[in-house]
C-alpha cells in the first residue's frame, strides 16, 4: 500500500508506482502533514467525483481545496479558501467550476483552471450540509438543518427557498438522478416528492408504522430514481420504489451494526440504471457492499483498527475514495475488490461471441470504449509527455517559469504585440507574476489586530464616498501598519494602496499582497529618508532625465522645480492621479511584466512625452497642478518611450544597478521590512502617541469644561426660567383675582336670572297644579256620580228581580204545598214498599263493601309486597319511572285544570250561596212546620227504622275506623247550621224525637264522611249512602220542605268540606310527587278517580240547586 504525502505541494503525482493490492483493492492513500518538521496530519474532511468520474475534489480542514485525476495520476491545489469546508460538489455544467460550502455558511464558486472566486451565495443560518446538482448542472439544492435553498447556477441567484418549524428539521433535499423531481426529507421520517421547475407536492412515502422507528439519517438513489434507500439510527435499511409509492423490502443488517451513517449505490455500467449494489457505512467505520435482491454481502472496505468517516462512489463504479478517521484520503479499485461486477452478463457475452467475426470484434470495441480504459491511457500518455517537456524548459530556464503554468518570456511578448492582457484573465496574470503566496493565516493574524490606531480617522483625510471601499482601504492600511510600523507613519500611502484596494475589493488578501510586493519590489530604498521623500530614487530619475532631455531638465531648474515636484507625485500615487483606469491597468501590465526599475523609467518618459506644455509652465503652481491632475496623453507612446529608455540608458546611470531583482512575498509567513530609519519611525510613533495622548487629555479636559460651562448655562438657564415662571405666576395670580372677579359679578347676574326664572317656572308649577287637581275633582265626581247611578240601577233590578223570586217562591210553595198533600196520602201505603226495598238496597251495599274491603285488603298486600320488589328492583324502577314522568306531567297538568275548575266552581258556588241565604231564611219558618208534620207522619215505623240505621251504624264504624286519619280533616258545620239545629232541638221536646234527631244528625255526619274525597271508601259508598239518605227521606212523613232546606245545607257543608279537600291535595301532591314509581302511578290514579267523584258530586249538586 502506497502513503502520499502531498505536504505544502500544489501539484505533483498521487503514486510513484501503480500497484493495487488483490486482498484489499487500496490505490492509493494519500496524506497532508502540515510541514516537513511537524508530523500533525491536516485531516480531509470532503470528497465529490465529477461527472466523468476521473476527478475527485477534496477539501481539508485548512481550507485547501484539491483536484486528484485519478486517470492521469495527478493532483493539484486549486483554492485556498481560509476556512474549513462541509460539502462539494463538482458535477457543474461548466466542468471547470466547482461549489465550496464553507464553515461561515456561505457557498462559493470557484474556478478550478483559473483559480478565480466566480460567485459567492449567502443564506443560510446553519452549516450546510449537502449540495445538490440537477443532472443537467444548471441548479443546485442547498441543505441546513433549518431550511433547503435552490440555486440557479447561471445567475447564482436563489430561485426558491424550504422553511419548516423548528420541531420538524431537514435531514436532507436531494435531486433524483436524470430526473426533475426533488426529495425532501425531514426528522419525522417523512419523505415528499416535489416537482423541481412548479415546487408542486407530487406524492408522499407513507411513514412506516410497523416495528421501531429508525430516524432516517442517509439517503441513496438508484440512477434509474426508481428505488432509494433510507436508513438511519438502526441496523435495518429500507428500500422505497418510487414508482408504487411502497415500502419495497427492509434488509437488515448483522449484529455488529447499530447505526447506518452513510448509503450510496455502486454503479454498473450493464444494469440500465436499476444498481442493484449498495454500500453501507456503519457506525464501526467499515463499509459493506451487499447485493440488494439476494441480500448477499459482496465486500466490504475499511477495518475498526482504520475506520472510514465518509465516502463517495465513482459515477461510473470503478473507484471508491473514502475519507478515514485519521484525516487520509483513500482511493479504492473497484474491479480489484470484486472482478465479477465489472463483468458483463453472462448471456451478453454469448449473444456476441456467436456473431460473425467483424460483428464481434466491433461490439468487444463498444464494450471496450464503453467502459473507457483505452481514452485514459492515450489521454495519460499525452499528459505525460507534455509534463517532461515542462520540466526541460524549466531546467532551461527556471526565472521565466510562473505559477499556474505560465511563462514571463510568452507574456512579456504577448504584452509587447498587444500592448496589455486580456481584461478577462488580467486578474490571473497579475497574480502570476507577483508570485503571491496567499498565505491567510498571517493575513488573518494582521486583521485580527484590529484597526491601526493612525487609521482610525482616514475618512477625515480621505473621504471616499464608498463605505465599503472606506473600510476595505482602512483595513489594508492597518494591516500593513502592524506589518511595518513605518506604514502607520507613512503619509501617502493611502494613495499608494487605493487603486488596488478598489480593484482588488473583494478580495482582501489578495489586494494586501500585491500592495506589499510593491512596497517591497518597486519601492526599493523609498524609505531611507523617511520622512522625506526617496531622494536617492529620485537622483535616478533625474540622472536619466538629465541624460536624455537636458533641455527639460534645464528648464526645470530654471524654474525652481525639483524632482519632489515632477516625480515624486507620480510615485507616491502611482499614476493614479494622472492617468484614466484603463491607462493605468494598461501601465501596470507592463510594470509588473518587467523589472522594478521600469517604474522610474515610466516617470521619465511621462515627463519626457509631456515636455512640450511643461516648457510652457513658469510658475511652480502650474507645475503643481500639471503633476496632480489628468492630462492628455497617449499611453502606448509613452510606455514605448518607456521601453527605449531601458535599452537605451547607461549601466552607470541605469536604475536597475541600484535596484534589487523582483523578490516574491515568502510563504507562510510575510517578510520582515525594516529598510527605514527605525530611530525616526519610532520617534514619531512615540510622538505621535505623545500628542494622541495629549490631544485625549486636552479632549477630556475641553470635554469638563465644556460639560462644566453647559452645566453653568444650564442652572442660569434654569434661574432665569425659574425668574420668568415666578412672574408669570404673578401675572397669573392677578389675572386669575380679575378673572374670578368677573366671574363671580357674572355669577351673581345668572344667579338672579335664575331666581326670577325659579319663581316663574314655580307659579307655572301652581298653575298647572291647580288646573290638573281640578280635573281630577272634576273626573272623581264624574266617576262617583256613574257609580251612584250603576248603584241606584242595581238596586232596582235586584229588587225587581228579589220580588220576581219572592213571587216564584211563593208559587213555588204552593205548588209544593200542594205535592205534600197528595203525596201524603201516598206515603203510608209506598212505606212498606219501601222499607223492603231499603232493606235489600242495604243489604246488597253491605256486602258489596264487604268484598271491596277485602278487594282492598289484598290489595293493600300486594302493594306491601310490591314496594318489596320495587326496593330490591331500584334499577327497573328508575328506568321505568323516567318512561313514566312524562306521563306524571300531563296528570300534573290535569290535575291543575281540575283545580281551576274547581276554584271556578267555588266561584260559583259563593254566588250560589248567596242567593241561596235569602231562600234559607224564608223556608226555615216554614222547616219548623214540616217537621212537625214529619214526626207526626213517622209513628210506628220510626222504631223499625231506627234499629237498622244503629245495625248500618255498626258497621260503617267498623268500616269508619280505616279512615279514621281522615276525621279529623272534617271541618264543623258553620255557626248559622249549629244555631238552625239548635231551634230544632228546642222543637223535639219528647225523648223519641230527641233520639231521633240524634240519629238523624249522626247520620248526616256519616254522610258527609263518606262523601269526602280523602277517603277512598267514602267515595265508593257515596251512592249507597245517598240511596239511603232519599230513602230516609221518602220514610219521613213531612214533604218537600224539609228535603229542600235539609239539601241546602248539605250543599253548604259539602262546599266547605270540597274547599277543605282542595287545599289538602294541594299540600299531598308536593309531597307525594317525591315518592317511588308505583307510589306516584298510584296517587295519580286514586287522584283522577276523586277528582271524577267530586266533579260528578259538582255536577250532581248543581241538579239538586
Amino acid at each position: 500500500m502506497q502513503v502520499t504525502d502531498i505536504g505544502a505541494r500544489e501539484d505533483g503525482k498521487i503514486w510513484h508506482r501503480k500497484s493495487v493490492s488483490s486482498k484489499y483493492g487500496i490505490l492509493a492513500t494519500v496524506i497532508r502533514n502540515a510541514s516537513a518538521r511537524q508530523t500533525k496530519t491536516v485531516r480531509f474532511l470532503q470528497v465529490a467525483f465529477d461527472t466523468t468520474g476521473e476527478s475527485v475534489l477534496a477539501g481539508d480542514h485548512h481550507g485547501n481545496i484539491y483536484v486528484f485525476d485519478i486517470s492521469r495520476n495527478r493532483f493539484k491545489l486549486v483554492q485556498k479558501t481560509g476556512q474549513a469546508c462541509t460539502a462539494l460538489a463538482f458535477n457543474l455544467r461548466r466542468t471547470t467550476e466547482f461549489l465550496v460550502a464553507l464553515a461561515d455558511y456561505s457557498i462559493k464558486c470557484f474556478d478550478k483552471d483559473t483559480r478565480q472566486l466566480v460567485s459567492w451565495m449567502r443564506g443560510h443560518e446553519g452549516a450546510i450540509s449537502s449540495l445538490s446538482v440537477h443532472s443537467s448542472g444548471n441548479y443546485v439544492i442547498s441543505t441546513s438543518s433549518d431550511t433547503a435553498q435552490l440555486w440557479n447556477l447561471d445567475t447564482f441567484q436563489r430561485k426558491r427557498k424550504l422553511n419548516v418549524r423548528q420541531s420538524v428539521g431537514i435531514q436532507k433535499v436531494f435531486f433524483l438522478p436524470h430526473s426533475n423531481t426533488i426529495l425532501s426529507c425531514f426528522s419525522d421520517d417523512s419523505i415528499f416528492a416535489w416537482e423541481s421547475e412548479t415546487l408542486f407536492c407530487k406524492y408522499q412515502l407513507p411513514v412506516p408504522q410497523d416495528g421501531p422507528r429508525i430516524h432516517y439519517r442517509t439517503f441513496a438513489a438508484t440512477q434509474d430514481g426508481k428505488t432509494l434507500a433510507a436508513a438511519g439510527r438502526s441496523n435495518l435499511v429500507h428500500l422505497w420504489c418510487l414508482d408504487s409509492r411502497q415500502l419495497l423490502r427492509v434488509i437488515q443488517m448483522p449484529p455488529k451494526v447499530k447505526t447506518v451513517r452513510f448509503v450510496d449505490f455502486l454503479p454498473d455500467s450493464f444494469d440500465g440504471g436499476s444498481n442493484q449494489v449498495l454500500g453501507v457505512l456503519s457506525q464501526d467505520g467499515i463499509m459493506r457492499f451487499i447485493n440488494i435482491q439476494s441480500c448477499k454481502q459482496l465486500f466490504e472496505i475499511g477495518s475498526h483498527e482504520d475506520a472510514i468517516t465518509m465516502s463517495t462512489i465513482c459515477p461510473k463504479g470503478h473507484h471508491i475514495v473514502a475519507v478515514m478517521d485519521s484525516g487520509a484520503l483513500r482511493i479504492y479499485d473497484v474491479r480489484s475488490l470484486t472482478p465479477e461486477i465489472s463483468k458483463p452478463p453472462q448471456p451478453l457475452l454469448k449473444h456476441v461471441t456467436k456473431g460473425k467475426n467483424g460483428e464481434g470484434s466491433f461490439l468487444k470495441m463498444k464494450v471496450y470504449t464503453g467502459t473507457s480504459q483505452r481514452p485514459v491511457k492515450t489521454s495519460g500518455r499525452r499528459i505525460q509527455s507534455k509534463v517532461l517537456q515542462s520540466a526541460v524548459s524549466t531546467m532551461d530556464d527556471k526565472e521565466n517559469d510562473l505559477p499556474n503554468g505560465l511563462n514571463k518570456k510568452r507574456l512579456q511578448a504577448l504584452l509587447r504585440a498587444f500592448g496589455e492582457y486580456p481584461a478577462k484573465y488580467r486578474m490571473f496574470i497579475w497574480r502570476s507574476l507577483l508570485h503571491l503566496p496567499e498565505n491567510h493565516a498571517a493575513f488573518s493574524s494582521l486583521t485580527d489586530k484590529g484597526l491601526h490606531s493612525a487609521y482610525m480617522c482616514l475618512q477625515e483625510r480621505y473621504p471616499i464616498k464608498s463605505h465599503k471601499l472606506q473600510r476595505g482601504l482602512q483595513r489594508v492600511l492597518s494591516a500593513l501598519a502592524h506589518w511595518a510600523a513605518v506604514f502607520g507613519e507613512t503619509d501617502y500611502l493611502p494613495l499608494l494602496a487605493f487603486p488596488f484596494v478598489k480593484l482588488f475589493q473583494n478580495n482582501p488578501l489578495i489586494c494586501f499582497e500585491v500592495v506589499a510586493t510593491i512596497i517591497v519590489n518597486w519601492c526599493q530604498h523609498w524609505f531611507e529618508y523617511f520622512p522625506n521623500p526617496p531622494l536617492n530614487v529620485l537622483s535616478l530619475a533625474e540622472n536619466v532625465l538629465a541624460h536624455h532631455d537636458k533641455e527639460l531638465l534645464q528648464h526645470f531648474v530654471a524654474c525652481g522645480v525639483t524632482s519632489q515636484l515632477y516625480a515624486w507625485p507620480l510615485l507616491e500615487t502611482l499614476f493614479s492621479e494622472v492617468l484614466m483606469r484603463e491607462e493605468w491597468l494598461k501601465l501596470f501590465d507592463n510594470v509588473f511584466s518587467n523589472h522594478p526599475s521600469f517604474l522610474l523609467m515610466t516617470v521619465v518618459a511621462y515627463v519626457t512625452c509631456c515636455r512640450a506644455p511643461l516648457l510652457l509652465c513658469t510658475d511652480k503652481k502650474d507645475f503643481e497642478y500639471f503633476f496632480h491632475h489628468r492630462n492628455s496623453l497617449d499611453i502606448g507612446a509613452m510606455l514605448k518611450e518607456a521601453y527605449r529608455l531601458m535599452d537605451s540608458t547607461p549601466v552607470d546611470i541605469h536604475p536597475s544597478s541600484a535596484l534589487s531583482d523582483f523578490e516574491a512575498l515568502t510563504q507562510g509567513q510575510y517578510p520582515i521590512f525594516n529598510k527605514y530609519p527605525t530611530f525616526i519611525v519610532e520617534y514619531q510613533s512615540q510622538e505621535r502617541e505623545r500628542i494622541r495622548q495629549e490631544e485625549v487629555e486636552y479632549l477630556r479636559e475641553r470635554q469638563e469644561v465644556q460639560e462644566l460651562h453647559a452645566e453653568a448655562v444650564r442652572q442660569q438657564a434654569e434661574f432665569e426660567a425659574w425668574y420668568k415662571q415666578q412672574e408669570l405666576l404673578l401675572q397669573g395670580e392677578e389675572q386669575r383675582r380679575r378673572i374670578l372677579q368677573e366671574e363671580e359679578s357674572k355669577l351673581a347676574q345668572q344667579r338672579a336670572r335664575l331666581a326670577a326664572m325659579k319663581r316663574e317656572l314655580k307659579v307655572k308649577e301652581l298653575n298647572l297644579l291647580d288646573c290638573s287637581r281640578r280635573r281630577f275633582l272634576k273626573h272623581q265626581q264624574d266617576q262617583r256620580r256613574i257609580q251612584l247611578k250603576r248603584l241606584d240601577d242595581e238596586i232596582q233590578r235586584k229588587m225587581v228581580l228579589r220580588d220576581q223570586e219572592t213571587a216564584a217562591a211563593v208559587q213555588d210553595i204552593e205548588v209544593r204545598q200542594m205535592e205534600l198533600d197528595a203525596q201524603r196520602q201516598l206515603f203510608e201505603q209506598q212505606l212498606a214498599k219501601e222499607q223492603a226495598r231499603v232493606s235489600q238496597t242495604v243489604r246488597a251495599e253491605v256486602d258489596t263493601r264487604r268484598r271491596k274491603a277485602e278487594i282492598e285488603d289484598s290489595t293493600f298486600q300486594n302493594l306491601i309486597q310490591t314496594d318489596a320488589d320495587i326496593s330490591q328492583k331500584n334499577k327497573k324502577m328508575l328506568e321505568d319511572s323516567l318512561a313514566e314522568v312524562g306521563q306524571m306531567e300531563v296528570d300534573t297538568d290535569w290535575q291543575a285544570e281540575v283545580i281551576k275548575r274547581l276554584e271556578k266552581a267555588e266561584e260559583r258556588q259563593e254566588k250560589q250561596r248567596d242567593r241561596l241565604v235569602n231562600l234559607s231564611k224564608q223556608t226555615r219558618d216554614k222547616e219548623e212546620e214540616v217537621v212537625q208534620l214529619m214526626l207526626e207522619v213517622e209513628g210506628k215505623q220510626w222504631d223499625d227504622v231506627v234499629a237498622k240505621q244503629a245495625k248500618m251504624e255498626e258497621e260503617r264504624r267498623a268500616t269508619a275506623t280505616v279512615n279514621a286519619q281522615w276525621r279529623s280533616l272534617i271541618s264543623q258545620e258553620t255557626e248559622e247550621t249549629e244555631k238552625h239545629h239548635g231551634k230544632l232541638q228546642k222543637c223535639l221536646k219528647d225523648p223519641l224525637t230527641e233520639s231521633r234527631q240524634t240519629l238523624l244528625t249522626k247520620y248526616h255526619q256519616k254522610e258527609k264522611r263518606l262523601r269526602s274525597p280523602c277517603s277512598s271508601r267514602g267515595l265508593l259508598r257515596k251512592t249507597q249512602s245517598e240511596a239511603t239518605s232519599i230513602s230516609l227521606i221518602n220514610q219521613s212523613e213531612d214533604s218537600s220542605g224539609f228535603s229542600l232546606d235539609r239539601g241546602r245545607g248539605e250543599l253548604d257543608t259539602k262546599e266547605k268540606e270540597l274547599m277543605q279537600e282542595i287545599r289538602e291535595l294541594r299540600t299531598k301532591l308536593a309531597a307525594r310527587a317525591k315518592a317511588t314509581d308505583f307510589i306516584s302511578r298510584s296517587t295519580s290514579s286514586h287522584l283522577r278517580d276523586r277528582a271524577q267523584q267530586t266533579l260528578s258530586c259538582l255536577g250532581r249538586n248543581k241538579e239538586d240547586d
